[in-house]
Protein backbone atom coordinates (compact mmCIF):
# COMPACT_ATOMS: atom_id res chain seq x y z
CA UNK A 1 0.00 0.00 0.00
CA UNK A 2 1.32 3.64 -0.61
CA UNK A 3 0.38 5.20 2.41
CA UNK A 4 2.41 2.42 4.21
CA UNK A 5 5.26 3.61 1.95
CA UNK A 6 5.18 6.69 2.22
CA UNK A 7 4.23 7.35 6.24
CA UNK A 8 8.16 6.31 7.92
CA UNK A 9 9.10 9.00 5.69
CA UNK A 10 6.97 11.64 6.06
CA UNK A 11 7.23 10.79 10.12
CA UNK A 12 11.03 10.88 10.36
CA UNK A 13 10.92 14.54 8.47
CA UNK A 14 8.55 15.34 11.37
CA UNK A 15 10.54 14.08 13.68
CA UNK A 16 13.55 15.67 12.04
CA UNK A 17 11.63 19.24 12.58
CA UNK A 18 10.39 18.63 16.55
CA UNK A 19 7.06 18.76 15.44
CA UNK A 20 5.51 15.47 16.62
CA UNK A 21 4.92 14.66 19.88
CA UNK A 22 2.87 12.22 21.69
CA UNK A 23 0.87 13.15 24.14
CA UNK A 24 1.53 11.77 27.90
CA UNK A 25 -1.90 10.13 27.88
CA UNK A 26 -1.86 8.23 24.89
CA UNK A 27 -2.18 4.77 25.01
CA UNK A 28 0.32 2.09 24.31
CA UNK A 29 -0.87 0.05 21.37
CA UNK A 30 -3.00 3.14 20.29
CA UNK A 31 -2.40 3.77 16.53
CA UNK A 32 -0.56 7.12 15.94
CA UNK A 33 -1.65 9.86 14.31
CA UNK A 34 -0.71 10.47 10.22
CA UNK A 35 0.64 14.19 9.82
CA UNK A 36 -2.35 14.56 7.38
CA UNK A 37 -4.41 14.03 10.49
CA UNK A 38 -2.70 16.03 13.16
CA UNK A 39 -3.60 19.38 11.42
CA UNK A 40 -6.57 21.10 13.31
CA UNK A 41 -8.36 23.30 10.29
CA UNK A 42 -8.40 25.75 13.35
CA UNK A 43 -6.64 29.26 12.62
CA UNK A 44 -4.68 30.92 15.25
CA UNK A 45 -7.57 32.70 16.39
CA UNK A 46 -9.16 29.60 17.62
CA UNK A 47 -9.52 28.15 20.88
CA UNK A 48 -8.52 24.78 20.92
CA UNK A 49 -5.85 23.24 18.95
CA UNK A 50 -6.37 19.29 17.84
CA UNK A 51 -3.57 16.79 17.80
CA UNK A 52 -3.77 12.98 17.19
CA UNK A 53 -6.75 13.02 15.77
CA UNK A 54 -7.81 9.20 14.93
CA UNK A 55 -11.16 7.89 14.71
CA UNK A 56 -11.94 3.63 14.82
CA UNK A 57 -12.77 1.86 11.58
CA UNK A 58 -16.37 0.75 11.50
CA UNK A 59 -18.83 -0.32 8.74
CA UNK A 60 -22.01 0.18 10.82
CA UNK A 61 -23.06 0.80 14.27
CA UNK A 62 -20.35 1.97 16.66
CA UNK A 63 -17.40 3.82 16.86
CA UNK A 64 -15.07 6.42 18.96
CA UNK A 65 -12.74 9.21 17.85
CA UNK A 66 -9.66 10.23 20.10
CA UNK A 67 -7.24 12.95 20.67
CA UNK A 68 -6.05 15.85 22.59
CA UNK A 69 -7.80 18.88 22.92
CA UNK A 70 -5.17 21.85 23.46
CA UNK A 71 -6.66 24.99 25.01
CA UNK A 72 -4.75 28.12 23.32
CA UNK A 73 -6.37 30.56 25.59
CA UNK A 74 -6.36 31.90 28.91
CA UNK A 75 -9.41 31.30 29.67
CA UNK A 76 -11.24 27.88 30.54
CA UNK A 77 -13.04 26.02 27.24
CA UNK A 78 -15.87 23.72 27.11
CA UNK A 79 -17.07 21.69 24.45
CA UNK A 80 -20.46 21.05 24.73
CA UNK A 81 -21.41 18.90 21.21
CA UNK A 82 -19.40 17.16 18.30
CA UNK A 83 -20.92 16.65 14.90
CA UNK A 84 -19.70 14.50 11.66
CA UNK A 85 -21.28 13.92 8.76
CA UNK A 86 -21.17 9.89 9.39
CA UNK A 87 -23.23 9.41 12.45
CA UNK A 88 -26.36 11.01 12.88
CA UNK A 89 -25.82 10.70 16.51
CA UNK A 90 -22.64 12.15 18.14
CA UNK A 91 -21.83 12.18 22.05
CA UNK A 92 -18.86 13.11 24.36
CA UNK A 93 -18.94 10.14 26.44
CA UNK A 94 -16.65 9.11 29.51
CA UNK A 95 -16.04 5.77 30.79
CA UNK A 96 -16.21 5.63 34.81
CA UNK A 97 -15.39 3.01 37.48
CA UNK A 98 -18.05 1.80 39.81
CA UNK A 99 -17.43 -1.26 42.20
CA UNK A 100 -14.51 -2.72 39.67
CA UNK A 101 -16.85 -2.82 36.72
CA UNK A 102 -16.53 -0.20 33.96
CA UNK A 103 -19.54 1.67 32.58
CA UNK A 104 -19.24 4.01 29.49
CA UNK A 105 -21.98 7.12 29.87
CA UNK A 106 -22.69 10.51 28.26
CA UNK A 107 -20.30 13.17 29.72
CA UNK A 108 -22.72 15.99 31.31
CA UNK A 109 -21.91 19.35 30.90
CA UNK A 110 -19.15 18.68 28.38
CA UNK A 111 -15.45 18.61 28.41
CA UNK A 112 -13.39 21.07 30.26
CA UNK A 113 -10.44 22.54 28.95
CA UNK A 114 -8.69 24.33 31.42
CA UNK A 115 -6.90 28.17 30.54
CA UNK A 116 -4.00 26.41 28.86
CA UNK A 117 -4.37 23.14 29.07
CA UNK A 118 -5.07 19.63 27.70
CA UNK A 119 -7.73 17.18 27.97
CA UNK A 120 -6.86 13.99 26.47
CA UNK A 121 -9.45 11.75 24.64
CA UNK A 122 -8.52 7.87 24.42
CA UNK A 123 -9.79 4.67 24.68
CA UNK A 124 -11.00 3.50 27.94
CA UNK A 125 -11.40 7.29 29.14
CA UNK A 126 -13.34 10.13 27.81
CA UNK A 127 -13.96 10.29 23.89
CA UNK A 128 -16.48 11.42 21.26
CA UNK A 129 -18.63 8.69 20.62
CA UNK A 130 -20.28 7.76 17.38
CA UNK A 131 -23.75 5.90 17.42
CA UNK A 132 -25.69 4.78 14.30
CA UNK A 133 -22.57 4.89 11.81
CA UNK A 134 -24.38 4.93 8.69
CA UNK A 135 -21.43 5.45 6.39
CA UNK A 136 -18.49 2.83 6.21
CA UNK A 137 -15.35 4.35 7.96
CA UNK A 138 -12.52 2.49 5.94
CA UNK A 139 -9.15 2.45 7.00
CA UNK A 140 -7.03 5.55 6.31
CA UNK A 141 -10.51 7.63 5.49
CA UNK A 142 -10.10 11.20 6.73
CA UNK A 143 -13.44 11.67 8.94
CA UNK A 144 -14.44 15.25 9.19
CA UNK A 145 -15.54 16.36 12.89
CA UNK A 146 -16.86 19.51 14.32
CA UNK A 147 -16.73 20.43 17.94
CA UNK A 148 -18.87 23.23 19.40
CA UNK A 149 -18.04 24.72 22.34
CA UNK A 150 -19.82 26.40 24.77
CA UNK A 151 -19.47 30.00 23.50
CA UNK A 152 -21.10 28.99 20.44
CA UNK A 153 -17.86 28.81 18.86
CA UNK A 154 -17.02 25.83 16.57
CA UNK A 155 -13.68 23.90 15.59
CA UNK A 156 -13.50 21.78 13.25
CA UNK A 157 -10.84 19.29 12.53
CA UNK A 158 -10.06 15.72 10.61
CA UNK A 159 -8.84 12.06 12.08
CA UNK A 160 -8.02 9.57 10.27
CA UNK A 161 -9.70 6.11 10.39
CA UNK A 162 -7.66 3.33 11.78
CA UNK A 163 -8.24 -0.37 12.56
CA UNK A 164 -8.04 -0.76 16.47
CA UNK A 165 -8.91 -3.86 18.02
CA UNK A 166 -8.58 -2.82 21.81
CA UNK A 167 -10.80 -1.03 24.02
CA UNK A 168 -13.76 -3.98 23.32
CA UNK A 169 -15.86 -2.07 26.10
CA UNK A 170 -19.86 -2.87 25.75
CA UNK A 171 -21.83 -0.71 24.07
CA UNK A 172 -24.92 -0.96 26.00
CA UNK A 173 -27.76 1.61 25.24
CA UNK A 174 -26.44 5.31 26.60
CA UNK A 175 -28.59 7.47 29.03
Amino acid sequence: MTVNRMLPAALAALLAAGACATPSGTPSGAPAATPAAAQSSASAATPLSISDPWVKTARSGMSAAFATLVNTTGEEVTVVTVSTPVSPSVELHEVVGDGGATTMRRKQGGVVIPAGGRHVLQPGGDHIMLMDVRTAIEPGAEVPFTLTLKDGRTVSFTAVAKDFAGANESYAPHE
